[in-house]
């Protein structure tokens, strides 16, 4: 693997990062600790410029190149927090902190990223400034458009962004990636059916909840087979089914329902609530009960731009040697999504190996992957602002 002499040398000491924090996670917009490493690590490098607080936790740092004759300015971002998740790996750096994980491989994403930063700081081999980007809160916190809504692209100039996640799976240290959709939205709905409770034994005298509700569920997955194109993708789930009654002999007076709907097609978004909110309401109508749906907005789709995507997969070819530059997108949802709604970029994979799939208590980012990931980072640097 060609990954650039001076970034396979510092494998171990970014090996020591990750472990480090692999072992002190942080959720959400709680990452004050991991911010502060981060920040350690970039004045020990010598970057340009370090600005904190940005996005609530988010930490912003500048890197100029050896010239600036063409003003162009490219940012690279990677996710700081962890997961409410207790860990199982039996690792000797597992998380120190009961509930909380990094299940997810954000901490290898971290450390890749200073990685990089530490390369870029000590060569500046390159015409322009680097902005990199290190967020909170992408498990569900939305950082990311914290971050933009702080004002990151226009202060700092950003024109191009980019972004990296790690997959299980993949080969470690190989790349895959696509222009286009490449990760789903997710949004999410609430419907609270309500009836009349009463005795088991005089269900007439009742409006039995359960019935409506056990009827709304398989109606809504007619939402997919009859309502999206079958080219389309759309995944609807009911992950919560909630009753108000404790006992089997009392017929609820209300159930709660909770799900997701996730899509690559920003159009069946909409028609997706629309379809929902009617389901719901008529299903509960037919039986005489009501149903009230609330609709919660989640992260867009993650779109690559074609050019950029291109820029990202050739950096991985050179890096690796080869790239999967049409990989299959998925239907987890990222909120990089947010800075690629302000500017042009991509989010590429990297291989994990065989390893658990993210989100699982015994997952653990494989530190092999480091050199690979940093140098792409690097690399992609360096093709994108070129010294003439």
């Amino acid at each position: 693997m060609p990954v650039k002499n001076r970034l396979a040398e510092m494998h171990g000491e970014i090996t020591g990062w990750r472990r480090h924090l692999h072992a002190h996670p942080e959720l959400m917009y709680d990452v004050q600790e991991t911010a502060a490493f981060v920040v350690d690590r970039l004045k020990e490098f010598g970057v340009d410029e370090i600005t904190p607080g940005i996005g609530q936790t988010g930490v912003v740092a500048v890197i100029k190149g050896r010239q600036d004759t063409n003003g162009r300015v490219i940012g690279l971002r990677a996710d700081m927090d962890a997961l409410p998740i207790e860990e199982a790996t039996g690792l000797d750096y597992a998380s120190t902190v009961s509930g909380k994980m990094h299940a997810c491989g954000h901490d290898g994403h971290t450390s890749m990223l200073l990685g990089a930063a530490q390369y870029l700081a000590e060569t500046r081999n390159f015409d322009g400034t680097v902005v990199l980007i290190f967020q909170p809160a992408e498990e569900g916190g939305a950082g990311g458009l914290a971050m933009c809504q702080d004002g990151l692209m226009d202060r700092w100039g950003i024109q191009e962004v980019y972004g990296m996640h790690n997959m299980p799976g993949l080969p470690v240290g190989e790349f895959a990636i696509r222009p286009g959709a490449l990760l789903a939205s997710s949004d999410e709905f609430e419907i609270v059916v309500t009836g009349k409770g009463g005795h088991a034994a005089a269900p007439h005298d009742a409006v039995d909840t359960t019935l409506v509700a056990s009827h709304i569920v398989v109606a809504l997955q007619s939402v997919v087979s009859r309502t999206v194109d079958p080219i389309k993708r759309v995944v609807l789930t009911v992950g919560t089914f909630e009753t108000d009654s404790v006992a089997s002999n009392v017929i609820a007076h209300t159930v709660r329902l909770q799900g997701t709907v996730r899509t690559l097609d920003p159009e069946y978004r909409k028609i997706a609530e629309e379809r929902v909110r009617r389901i719901a309401e008529d299903t509960a109508s037919a039986f005489e009960a009501t149903a009230a749906m609330t609709w919660t907005p989640g992260y867009p789709v993650t779109v690559n731009s074609e050019v950029e995507t291109g820029y990202a997969a050739d950096a991985a070819e050179a890096v690796a040697g080869k790239v999967n530059d049409n990989t299959d997108p998925i239907m987890p949802s990222e909120d990089f999504a947010y800075m690629l709604e302000e500017r042009p970029g991509a989010y590429i994979f990297i291989g994990n190996g065989d390893t658990a799939m993210c989100h699982h208590p015994e997952y653990n980012f494989d530190d092999d992957a480091i050199p690979a990931g940093c140098s792409w980072f690097a690399e992609l640097v360096e093709r994108r602002l070129p010294v003439t």
